[in-house]
């Protein structure tokens, strides 16, 4: 089943790294996902966030306010 990933952040360092990482994650997996990254406020606010970068994956906030590593990413998607 594909995966849905956003990421929210104002664009920042941090949330672009999130980015990044997630595609590196992504592709050494090999798990197809949906990503989207949210950068408008009002969007943002939809989710209750506090803090950015947020990562979540299929609807829920796994990770707040850090940069995940590739490594921790991947454990994430991989988890059942």
């Amino acid at each position: 089943m594909k995966k849905d990933i956003k990421i929210l952040g104002s664009g920042c360092t941090k949330c672009k790294t999130t980015y990044d990482n997630v595609h590196a994650a992504l592709k050494e997996t090999g798990i197809e996902a949906t990503v989207t990254k949210i950068e408008d406020l009002e969007e943002m606010m939809k989710y209750n966030v506090l803090t950015t970068p947020v990562l979540m994956i299929d609807g829920v906030a796994k990770i707040k306010g850090r940069v995940p590593e590739v490594r921790e990413i991947k454990e994430l998607l991989t988890a059942l």
